[in-house]
């Protein structure tokens, strides 16, 4: 038994009990809906992962918690809420996402099987002469693949693990760049189920179009493409990341953990490039078709009826309607009955390994969909004690700094977003509050992006963030390595784009902030790499 791992585990429980017997005993217990207390379940859970590098345990200990303080310690109302409230609604919420991750895992076991991966590999190697020459080849696919996050992550790591495996980049590395192209590409693109989502929460009739001017205010991901290609270029790592890349140049990929999930062997070498080309472009076409296709079927109450099919709407405005956990499901499921045909006709892939494929798909997503059931649950336990709310009060408190609020709504939001795991509920807090306060002028764009900026930057950051756990199962790295290399970077871009907030609020004119601020980030890189050095002199 190893007692570094047991012992916070005991702290918390003693504490949670001790915590329930005082206001017991005192006769009045408090409530702690719409109280800092109500972001107490997050920060135990995230807390335990990064000391005791469990992640499972530590979800379920946060969820426990946030359940005893929702109930005010009733043990039959506590067991009823977490059942109910956090693990029911988190499956039945998440279900078609849940679709969309197995069957995203059988496209990847069916291309590993076709030999497609490993053919793609084998061009890779000829063509791709660099470790910079894959990062940057990883960084583009995951720019180009902006329609959603999920889809991001699980396609750029199926695609790129052979090409970056061949040319000795950790495994963490690539986690790094699956994430680091997956929420920050979709926030800064307006065709995008998160430009979609953000839509939903601006007045109506103006979300797309504020949404498009908030783009060039969106420091954190725009300055993070800067980062990445800097670093890349440069040579660059620090942090925990720096002893993984070490490692992988000496053939070790993985540092600690070892690898999540099995690649399907090929048994074939009939194997092309085209076969796995083929299947990215049929499943990107499928979900773009079935998100526009949804969006035009989404009735007032956002709910998905065929009979409500809209052929008025324009692509756009379909994409701002649509709803990314019915598009995406029924998209895959249509890429994966055609891919599933052309292997057949190609006579790489017999109908018996096809389904034989099934159940290897889903074994290899089991670990994301235990860690994204957990974290959902975890979410809706904040949420129950009314997080919101008190948010909302910390912000109104702060109604006489106008210059700085952009500064300060960045930190709240990264605060939030890595307490909660969510970007699109951190938004969904923070926009209404934030257009209530400057319902027009520039500063009111300024204060929105550095909303969404922030909602990205604490799910980039957070253990508990369905993006980072989709990263980690595309690249099948360790999820606490994962987590633990890329906060470093992370923190760096943060830092920078606080700085770039600041300057925002008196400047207000995006066309001399951001090239200031891309500026900073580059002297921010050559300084580190300059530490780094004489570190090591």
């Amino acid at each position: 038994m190893n007692m570094k791992k047991i012992l916070p585990k005991i702290l918390i429980a003693l504490f949670v009990i001790g915590f329930g017997i005082l206001c017991a005993f005192n006769g009045n217990i408090m409530s702690a809906e719409g109280t800092l207390w109500s972001l107490f379940p997050p920060v135990v859970a995230i807390g335990l992962a990064l000391i005791t590098k469990e992640v499972f345990s530590s979800l379920f200990i946060g969820i426990v918690v946030g359940g005893l303080l929702s109930t005010k310690f009733n043990p039959i109302h506590t067991i009823d809420t977490i059942t109910t409230t956090g693990f029911t609604e988190a499956v039945s919420g998440t279900a078609g996402i849940f679709i969309f991750l197995v069957v995203l895992g059988i496209i990847v076991a069916l291309i590993n099987k076709a030999g497609g991966s490993q053919a793609f590999g084998n061009w890779a190697k000829e063509h791709i002469k660099s470790k910079a020459g894959a990062a940057i080849c990883t960084f583009i696919l995951g720019v180009l693949i902006f329609i959603d996050d999920y889809f991001n992550c699980l396609t750029v790591g199926a695609v790129m693990r052979p090409v970056t495996d061949k040319h000795k980049i950790s495994r963490a590395k690539l986690a790094f760049l699956i994430d680091a192209t997956a929420a920050p590409i979709c926030m800064i693109a307006p065709i995008s189920s998160w430009a979609a989502a953000v839509s939903g929460y601006a007045p109506e009739g103006q979300g797309i179009s504020l949404f498009i001017k908030a783009i060039p205010y969106n420091f954190y991901s725009l300055l993070t493409f800067v980062f990445i290609i800097a670093i890349t270029l440069m040579k660059l790592d620090y942090g925990p990341m720096k002893l993984h890349e070490m490692n992988a140049a000496n053939g070790d990929l993985f540092t600690s953990g070892g690898k999540q999930g099995v690649d399907e062997e090929p048994e074939t070498n009939k194997g092309k490039v085209i076969d796995l080309i083929f299947p990215i472009i049929v499943l990107i076409a499928s979900c773009v078709f079935s998100l526009f296709y949804v969006g035009r079927c989404m009735g007032e109450e956002w709910v998905f009826n065929s009979a409500n099919y809209d052929p008025s709407l324009s692509f756009v405005d379909a994409f701002s309607n649509t709803d990314a956990t019915v598009g995406l499901p029924w998209g895959g499921l249509v890429a994966l009955v055609i891919i599933i045909i052309y292997f057949i006709i190609r006579r790489i892939v017999s109908f018996k390994e096809a389904m034989n494929c099934i159940p290897k798909g889903f074994i290899a997503m089991v670990p994301a969909i235990l860690i994204l059931t957990m974290a959902t649950s975890l979410k809706n336990m904040t949420g129950l004690l009314g997080s919101d709310a008190f948010v909302e009060g910390a912000l109104g408190s702060i109604g006489s700094l106008e210059k700085f609020i952009p500064a300060i709504i960045f930190l709240i939001a990264c605060a939030i977003s890595f307490a909660t795991g969510t970007s699109w509920g951190t938004f969904g807090i923070l926009i209404p509050i934030v257009l209530a306060i400057f319902p027009t002028g520039e500063i009111g764009i300024i204060c929105m992006s550095a909303c969404l900026a922030g909602a990205v930057c604490g799910d980039h950051c957070s253990p508990i963030s369905d993006t980072t756990i989709m990263s980690s199962a595309g690249a099948q790295c360790d999820h606490l390595n994962h987590v633990s290399t890329q906060l470093p970077y992370a923190i760096t871009v943060a830092a920078v784009s606080f700085v770039g907030y600041i300057i925002a609020g008196f400047v207000q004119n995006w066309m001399i902030t951001l090239p200031i601020m891309a500026v900073i980030m580059l002297a921010v890189l050559f300084v580190i790499k300059m530490s780094t050095k004489k570190a090591n002199a």
